[in-house]
């Protein structure tokens, strides 16, 4: 389920995506030959004749000549379900139709105001698929934190982070679960009112078995769970290795939320921003920060979680990981949409485009680079959580 549920996510973010670069190609008369679900191998299409009949293909059968005569585009869907794509016509730069003539609905024969919108208007997609994510998470009802002193029994002690490889881990533990209570060793039952009660029981019950009565999320049922606080446990965790908070449920107006998703959006772009200026820097400041870093593995092991927490929970992290998206998509990097942006900027400042195969070496270059980083990152994920 959690696969599925990433796969959901990874779609709707590609897609978003793609399609900002399709429509504003399509509005701007640039043509697109394909708009696609998934990764080829192609599975089944669909495509408009000469004659404004919706015909079918099946398989990678070869009709690009028939699409490009008549500006239109083949919808598929395809074999590998990581998203999707689009296939602008010249975007690797021909300029030339099969006649030999100038392609007018070429990528490559456009104005750079023209290619401009085209590159940036994926990631703009992004940036308000989040807004409109995290507005209706806001809608829908999202936790919000209350101070600790607040002894109301209806607004128990909520997990809110769960390190690797500690006693609540190793008890499987979930985010979002509440503690209602403790019993210790003795057989002693604790009624917990705040935070602070907790972490000083915990501390004085170090290397003893405690049993944590809890509630997983969605479910009213309390169960009972097992653990030993740690006597030494690592700089910056207490002893089980949980993060808690007291939380309650607020919903907001349309038009809060509306507000709301667009300061969120605004404030994550400022952050992740902040720490990649960090993860930057680390190497100078002997700070590590790729710690933090998380692929593919990372990223569906926490999609479960959020959908576990709930419809809204996951509309936030997938808002989160829309701007995540956003913002490494821009970045000035080879490979990337910034990137050719960035050529585009050194065309514009030199008044001629680089020569296009010397474009591709360095887009090429690029993307093996951040293959090999992305290979990287996974490995580190399966040590991290096998």
């Amino acid at each position: 389920m959690t696969l599925v549920i990433f796969f959901i996510v990874l779609a709707v973010l590609v897609l978003a995506h793609e399609l900002g670069h399709f429509v504003t190609a399509k509005r701007n008369g640039v043509g697109a030959e394909e708009f696609g679900f998934g990764f080829p191998p192609r599975l089944v299409g669909t495509y408009k004749d000469k004659n404004g009949k919706r015909k079918w293909v099946f398989g990678n059968k070869d009709i690009e000549e028939e699409i490009k005569e008549r500006d239109e585009t083949i919808y598929s869907i395809n074999l590998l379900p990581f998203g999707g794509f689009v296939k602008i016509t010249g975007e690797d730069g021909e300029q030339e139709n099969e006649n030999g003539k100038k392609d007018e609905k070429s990528f490559a024969n456009q104005s750079v105001w023209v290619r401009f919108k085209i590159l940036v208007a994926g990631v703009t997609m992004n940036i308000i698929l989040a807004v409109v994510l995290f507005s209706l998470a806001f809608w829908m009802g999202l936790p919000e934190m209350l101070p600790d002193d607040n002894a109301s029994a209806n607004i128990p002690i909520t997990i809110t982070m769960i390190g690797a490889k500690s006693p609540a881990e190793q008890a499987n533990l979930q985010m979002g679960d509440k503690i209602f209570g403790l019993i210790m060793e003795n057989g002693q039952e604790v009624k917990l009112s705040s935070i602070k009660e907790f972490q000083e029981l915990t501390k004085k019950n170090k290397g003893q078995k405690l049993t944590l009565l809890i509630q997983h999320p969605n479910d009213s049922k309390t169960i009972k769970v097992s653990l030993t606080p740690r006597v030494n446990p690592p700089a910056g965790e207490g002893a089980i290795g949980i993060g808690l908070a007291k939380t309650k449920v607020v919903r907001h107006t349309f038009l809060q939320s509306v507000k709301l998703g667009v300061i969120t959006t605004w404030n994550m772009i400022r952050m992740i921003f902040d720490f990649l200026g960090k993860l930057i820097a680390s190497p100078f400041t002997h700070q590590s920060v790729a710690g933090d870093v998380t692929g593919p593995i990372g990223i569906a092991k926490m999609s479960g979680q959020a959908a576990k927490l709930g419809l809204a929970f996951l509309l936030q992290f997938t808002a989160m990981l829309s701007v995540n998206l956003a913002v490494i998509n821009i970045l000035p990097f080879p490979g990337l949409d910034g990137g050719r942006i960035f050529f585009l900027l050194i065309e514009k400042i030199k008044g001629s485009p680089l020569k296009q195969s010397l474009e591709q070496k360095i887009n090429t270059i690029g993307f093996m680079l951040l293959l090999a980083l992305m290979v990287v990152v996974i490995v580190k994920d399966v040590l991290r959580f096998w």
